[in-house]
């Protein structure tokens, strides 16, 4: 990777390069992507089966970067969700590209904003932070308590928020923490709490001291292995443990020993009895509500393509087929074509509709909604003195391929 990373470095220093944004475009596929670059679609066949279900997670609208010799295309980084990307890179000869995921590099900024409304509290928040997406968001979190058509030139607006920082531009949505309008003499606030916002620095929280009875209709899915012993959990951002990068790992890995059974996790019919690439021999079964279970590494089948399967019947053996270090079952639970956590369903009854009777004695605590208070002094600080904002164009500069794989390594 490092000699890819020197290599890439001195052939970048060889042309003019020119760092763009842009927008993935609607209907746009990833082939399509490489055919309009006059990138020969044969990459897709070096790109692992696991690698290549990312492609289609690639999200219309996504803000991605590319770094071109005038037309010609040198790199792309393109996000598949907020922790992940697409690189897409040519080597030094210019004739042959590569493809890979990394983590996306960026920082958490944290900015405090104090103004007077001139002309509008929208064009102000532009004005100030050039960030007006903030703008919808605080109308949205004062829902009905602030007709913001009221607000009057003169009214005083504070308020601090967080923003991930990608290049030195904006990546992703802002999160406000705290926030005050004064407006007619009078002060409203809203603070956030783990993603609820409240009016005042303590927050009511009410529980239950009785049962939840839950009735539904039929079965949960059941464990795949009766012993669950998770060795690595679902997650976006895994080190993987032979490549020696990151690696999404869309499911679980379960520990057991070499021939131990595997099991349905629920009733369907098989799509797919065989070898698959780094997952070794894998049974994957069709469930109903568009669910579909994925059982890699196994050491034998015990199902073929076609059969249908009862829930809970013996399907294969634990095995170490593929790219595996260890005798290990790798779960994997899909529904509409994406991957989800199978832990939040198994044992669970996903397949059905819940109905639930509550017999409960409502009580209620006080508690501090965590910062709220520290926040509340400095946004009345703020008012007293200079209006002030981060301004975001100031602080664009230039893609630099070194400090992103630093950032990232770090």
């Amino acid at each position: 990777m490092r000699i890819i990373l020197v290599l890439f470095v001195m052939a970048v220093a060889l042309f003019p390069a020119e760092t763009t944004q842009k927008k993935w475009k609607e209907g746009e596929i990833f082939s399509r992507y490489l055919e309009e670059n006059d990138i020969s679609t044969g990459l897709l066949k070096h790109i692992s089966t696991t690698d290549l279900q990312f492609l289609s997670e690639i999200q219309a609208g996504e803000l991605f970067y590319e770094l071109r010799d005038k037309d010609r295309l040198l790199q792309a980084l393109i996000p598949v969700g907020e922790e992940m990307q697409i690189h897409l890179f040519r080597d030094v000869k210019g004739e042959k590209f590569h493809f890979d995921i990394i983590p996306i590099a960026c920082k958490r900024l944290t900015d405090y904003v104090a103004f007077s409304i001139e002309k509008g509290l929208y064009e102000d928040i532009n004005r100030w932070t050039k960030n007006p997406r903030l703008g919808y968001l605080l109308k949205k979190y004062y829902g009905k308590n602030i007709n913001f058509k009221n607000l009057q030139k003169g009214d005083n607006v504070s308020f601090v928020y967080t923003q991930k920082s990608r290049l030195g531009k904006p990546f992703s949505s802002p999160k406000i923490k705290a926030s005050l309008i004064r407006s007619k003499g009078k002060d409203r606030f809203i603070f956030s709490d783990k993603g609820v916002y409240y009016d005042a620095v303590h927050k009511d929280i009410s529980y239950s001291v009785d049962k939840k009875i839950y009735t539904e209709k039929g079965k949960s899915f059941v464990r795949p292995i009766r012993k669950m012993r998770i060795t690595s959990k679902f997650t976006y951002k895994r080190w993987h443990p032979i490549l020696k990068r990151y690696r999404p790992h869309l499911g679980v890995d379960i520990g057991a020993k070499r021939g131990t059974k595997i099991y349905a996790t629920h009733a369907g019919k098989v799509i797919y009895a065989g070898w698959m690439g780094g997952y070794g021999k894998v049974i994957k079964i069709r469930h109903s509500k568009g669910f579909v279970s994925l059982y890699a590494h196994q050491s034998k089948l015990a199902v073929k393509k076609g059969a249908y399967v009862k829930r809970g019947q013996v399907i294969g053996y634990v095995g170490s087929t593929g790219r595996s270090t260890a005798p290990h079952l790798h779960f994997g639970l899909y529904k509409n074509a994406k991957a989800v956590n199978p832990m939040q369903y198994v044992g669970k009854k996903a397949l059905s509709e819940k109905r639930m009777e509550i017999k409960k004695i409502t009580k209620h605590r006080i508690v501090e909604i965590p910062g709220a208070k520290k926040n509340k002094k400095m946004m009345l600080g703020l008012l007293q003195g200079e209006p002030k904002g981060f301004r975001w164009q100031t602080y664009v500069k230039p893609y630099n391929r070194i400090e992103e794989r630093k950032n990232y390594e770090e």
